[in-house]
């Protein structure tokens, strides 16, 4: 919410509560005031300031003076909600990608006050404790976002299909670098592969597209799958004309929901022209067919294409949802040292409902028999033993714990890097139910093996667990409490 939104919200938050402390409806203030019906509730929706002398006439209307409408003072009981208008947390919230105008806050918030503050205040609290910064609003916001549209982006599947038929793209694949430094150069940007290595200060930073110079500049040490993205969304910025837009590849701060949801166009943009809708459909349907999993097919897919694993898992999310009706399912990211068992989640995305695995603050230990676990450790042993050559895939039948839920999980793991002690996993678990099974027979192989899981280890009950990481300490917590219930239900007969 911009500033002049905010100004324009409390206003109306001011007159309509002044309003109908008057017993004014909209008719009976327009004749007062010598405004007309129309401008009356568009001031007090938020869509309009009114000018100076509309101001003082409102004022004499309502009793109050002229800086009592325009400033943030305000009654005992509107001053929390103006408070929250102004907040960190309502600014971040991008009100207006979910359908929901200045007008309709407005009556959220000024129809229940009391209960609204108290539950934004709520969430403020939440977020402090947790030390949940405005990126971490963005970031949440934009998963949902992606939630809302099954994460399948018309839009940019079209603007793809405009681009390679603009620049005369083949079929070819997988597609060559050069044709895509031709395509960047056809669009006056230059690609510079030596200058930012030499600097020891930008080594964490992929790449840096300069505006003054309209140079790409892309860091040394890259595999072609990794340099292709960057080349790709570089692409995307240049030809969907996005102007307020990150420089930098990683991205390190997000000024606005708009950077970030523009890094998320380009990104998508990217990955779809690396890997062309119409083609990965059809290469998901080979697969699907089969009647027994098989790695090897996954593993040419991913060739086929020199993408990066998480390219591929990713373009997968876009994918199955629109063309095979499989809407409910995760996507993870996981990452850590297979020698000190430290793993975080640093990337998730969950389509149709919040699924088991997720994410926590709380530096729980996630639990160790998620595929995306076992994947890591498998790639970790073929670097120790010097025998790693390429990605490793698995596939594994999660039934969590003391729930109906079962997911068809597959995961991709490699070293973060080459020579890193960090590995990487990306995995996508599908819910399994009627449309999974008849889409994918294949999931009923026996060979697929099957494990029951938990989310973190302090949180499950499988008690016999050997690969437990800690102890259960919350489900001990809850006995412990449990059993000082019990005694004293025994001391209240």
């Amino acid at each position: 919410m911009s500033d002049s939104e905010s100004i324009r919200l409390i206003f109306g938050l001011k007159m309509k509560a002044l309003r109908q402390e008057k017993k004014l409806s909209y008719q009976q203030l327009a004749e007062k005031t010598g405004m007309s019906l129309s401008y009356v509730h568009d001031i007090e929706t938020g869509k309009k300031f009114p000018k100076a002398d509309k101001i003082l006439a409102l004022a004499k209307v309502f009793g109050v003076d002229y800086d009592y409408l325009v400033s943030l003072r305000a009654s005992k009981k509107l001053q929390p909600i103006i408070d929250l208008i102004n907040s960190d947390f309502v600014n971040a919230v991008p009100w207006e990608h979910f359908g929901l105008t200045p007008a309709s806050l407005l009556d959220l918030f000024s129809n229940t006050p009391d209960k609204v503050t108290a539950f934004i205040s709520t969430l403020l609290k939440i977020s402090r404790s947790y030390q949940l910064t405005k990126e971490s609003f963005y970031n949440a916001a934009l998963r949902s976002y992606q939630d809302l549209q099954d994460n399948y982006f018309e839009e940019i599947e079209d603007a793809v299909r405009s681009f390679r038929k603009e620049f005369k793209w083949k079929d070819a694949l997988p597609v060559e670098i050069a044709v895509m430094d031709s395509a960047l150069l056809k669009m006056q940007v230059k690609v510079n592969r030596r200058q930012m290595g030499t600097m020891d200060a930008l080594q964490t930073i992929r790449s840096f597209y300069a505006p003054a110079n309209q140079t790409l500049y892309i860091n040394k040490g890259f595999s072609s799958a990794q340099e292709k993205f960057l080349l790709a969304r570089e692409i995307a910025f240049q030809f969907l004309n996005i102007k307020e837009r990150p420089y930098e590849t990683k991205l390190q701060h997000s000024n606005s929901f708009e950077i970030l949801l523009n890094n998320f166009k380009a990104s998508y943009f990217a990955v779809a022209l690396l890997m062309p809708e119409e083609k990965v459909v059809e290469d998901i349907k080979r697969i699907v067919m089969q009647p027994k999993w098989n790695d090897k097919a996954w593993i040419d897919f991913w060739n086929r294409y020199d993408v990066t694993p998480e390219m591929l898992m990713q373009r997968l999310t876009n994918i199955l949802p629109r063309h095979f009706g499989i809407d409910s399912l995760f996507f993870l990211r996981l990452s850590g040292n297979a020698a000190d068992s430290d793993y975080e989640i640093t990337k998730e995305l969950h389509l149709s409902q919040v699924h088991n695995p997720y994410a926590n603050a709380t530096h729980e230990h996630y639990c160790r028999r998620w595929v995306a676990v076992n994947a890591i450790q498998h790639v970790a042993d073929q670097v120790t033993k010097k025998k790693y050559r390429q990605p490793y895939v698995e596939a594994q039948i999660s039934q969590y714990w003391q729930t109906h839920n079962r997911y068809f999980c597959i995961a991709f793991s490699k070293p973060l890097s080459k020579g890193s002690a960090e590995m990487v996993s990306v995995t996508i678990g599908l819910l399994i139910n009627q449309k999974l099974l008849q889409a994918m027979p294949f999931i009923n192989d026996p060979a697929i093996p099957v494990k029951t899981v938990h989310t973190t280890c302090e949180q499950c009950g499988i008690m016999d667990c050997k690969e437990r990481a800690v102890a259960p300490v919350e489900i001990l917590k809850q006995v412990q409490q449990d059993k000082i219930s019990q005694a004293l239900s025994q001391l209240n007969q």
